[in-house]
């Protein structure tokens, strides 16, 4: 049965906020594609994608890899819509940032020209990051999305996950200017650190290093120092919204709130006196980069509305770290 609104592909989905898009994209009325990394030996589970309401109907998982472009037009074929959200992560910051970089550009670029193969596709949605905006050495509290992280920056301060901000920043370039060259109709989304619950098995990095403070990871903690956070849930909303909102154009940042190490470990502690906190004053000696805020101003012109805060995003991910075994 095809979904009253149409169908549309979800790359990977079998991430952290890729399973919560398609979860509420059936939750919306839409028929989904979504593509998963292939699996020769078969020991990827995607029961908790094939058990989401309404995807013994309406939801197909498709293999495809981003170091092979063409992988994804099967997928892509006869969609009104495509979420591009896969994204090559080298945590480790084992390859190049060059490999890195080119597999991603490779892969974004292949899937838009299958978008233009298909003809049906009326929009891409491509999930930037935050760290396409804010790496760039300028001394301001808040950015909006006239701003680009910088390369040469990058590599001169040499962060953790360096190869992944390159690699995001100029996929998105590559993205607009594909998008500009060929009229195919393409938004960005740029949220900042996705927090929240899950339905994908593995712990999402994002939430372990939010919950820094409650795994005990203090190496952790210089990330969180001033972090701008968003909830899952409101950042799969953003997508939906800016595929169907018409006059959607460009970049949009998303992200809600921003928090520093003592005022996160001061609200943990009071709502769970069962984690061994540490307290807000013990942590003042943790010195981390001080990036600037993601300044929503655009996305909420626009009309969107974030449904969470905070608390919620903190609450949720530690409840569902719980059930999940992970605390």
């Amino acid at each position: 049965m095809e979904g009253e609104k149409g169908r549309v592909c979800v790359t990977g989905g079998s991430g952290f906020l890729g399973s919560w898009l398609i979860m509420k994209l059936l939750d919306h009325g839409y028929s989904v594609n979504t593509t998963v990394r292939s699996d020769p030996e078969h020991k990827k589970d995607v029961s908790f994608l094939t058990a989401l309401p309404g995807s013994a109907e309406r939801l197909q998982i498709f293999n495809a890899d981003l170091s092979n472009p063409e992988s994804f037009n099967v997928a892509i074929e006869g969609c009104i819509g495509v979420f591009h959200v896969a994204t090559p992560v080298d945590f480790q910051d084992k390859e190049p940032e060059e490999v890195v970089t080119k597999r991603s550009i490779d892969g974004a670029l292949g899937i838009l020209k299958a978008c233009l193969n298909a003809k049906t596709v009326k929009r891409v949605v491509y999930t930037s990051s935050a760290s396409a905006v804010v790496v760039n050495g300028k001394d301001v509290e808040e950015m909006d999305e006239s701003f680009w992280s910088d390369k040469d920056y990058i590599k001169a301060i040499k962060p953790y996950m360096g190869s992944y901000m390159i690699s995001k920043t100029l996929t998105e370039r590559a993205v607009l200017e594909f998008s500009e060259k060929f009229g195919l109709d393409v938004v960005t989304v740029i949220p900042s650190f996705v927090v929240g619950p899950f339905i994908c098995p593995k712990l999402p990095g994002s939430v372990k290093t939010t919950l820094a403070l409650v795994f005990g990871n203090k190496d952790e903690y210089p990330f969180l120092t001033n972090c701008s956070m968003v909830h899952v849930d409101d950042v799969a909303r953003a997508h939906i919204f800016l595929f169907e909102h018409h006059d959607a154009k460009g970049r949009y940042n998303c992200s809600s709130d921003v928090i520093t190490l003592e005022k996160m470990a001061e609200l943990l502690s009071a709502k769970f006196p069962e984690f061994q906190i540490p307290s807000a004053d013990s942590l003042k000696e943790f010195k981390g980069p001080k990036f600037p805020g993601l300044s929503s101003k655009k996305l909420l012109d626009s009309g969107f509305k974030f449904k969470h805060g905070v608390d919620e995003m903190l609450g949720d991910a530690i409840q569902c770290c719980k059930e999940k075994g992970y605390l």
